[in-house]
């Protein structure tokens, strides 16, 4: 395993040429897939395209990319995380998908408030930038427990938009020196609350 980042709950590692089957799995729950396309991604497009693509990241943007993220307690594949390249050099898109059976028990909170901190002291990473669909209130919540702001609402045009895009598309970030300010007032839990 090609281990990049552990938190109290979970490992990530690297995607290999073998994980098509997890992530044809993951990909293919509609409830997954219901804010990003509404649809299952077909495997062909998983073969041809997206996991080359996760592995190309790898060699050309050294420490960021898609991330096979499994429960420590089982070894279970749960989902991914994502640190992403930009079109900026210093600033990183964080993300993740998980399977339904990983969802609510604060998973997507931990590691993404990880990747947060990985960026920050790891990757000469100066902003981490998150969007989604205004009306996806879980992973808004996600967003704002794992330490970023809320930015602005932006709307993008679709030719088949989801239920809800309407509404537009959400922005949060953290830049370095909120980040340093937010660490130094204290530990967190595994919610990404400060402990007292």
């Amino acid at each position: 395993m090609d281990l990049y980042l552990e938190t109290a709950r979970l490992v990530l590692r690297r995607f290999t040429a073998g994980d098509v089957e997890v992530l044809v799995e993951l990909d293919s729950d509609l409830e997954v897939m219901r804010y990003l396309t509404g649809q299952p991604t077909p495997r062909d497009e998983i073969e041809q395209k997206v996991l080359p693509g996760i592995l190309a990241t790898y060699e050309t943007h050294p420490g960021r990319g898609t991330f096979a993220a499994h429960e420590k307690s089982s070894g279970a594949f749960i989902g991914w995380f994502g640190l992403q390249p930009t079109g900026e050099q210093r600033v990183a898109g964080v993300g993740y998908r998980l399977k339904r059976s990983a969802w609510g028990k604060g998973y997507a909170t931990e590691g993404t408030r990880a990747l947060i901190d990985k960026a920050f002291t790891d990757l000469d990473i100066e902003r981490v930038v998150a969007d989604t669909m205004a009306v996806n209130t879980k992973s808004r919540r996600v967003m704002v427990k794992s330490g970023l702001r809320f930015v602005r609402v932006f709307h993008l045009h679709f030719d088949d938009p989801l239920p809800g895009t309407e509404h537009g598309e959400v922005e949060y970030a953290v830049d370095r020196a909120t980040w340093e300010s937010t660490v130094r007032s204290g530990p967190r839990d595994l919610e990404g609350g400060l402990l007292r």
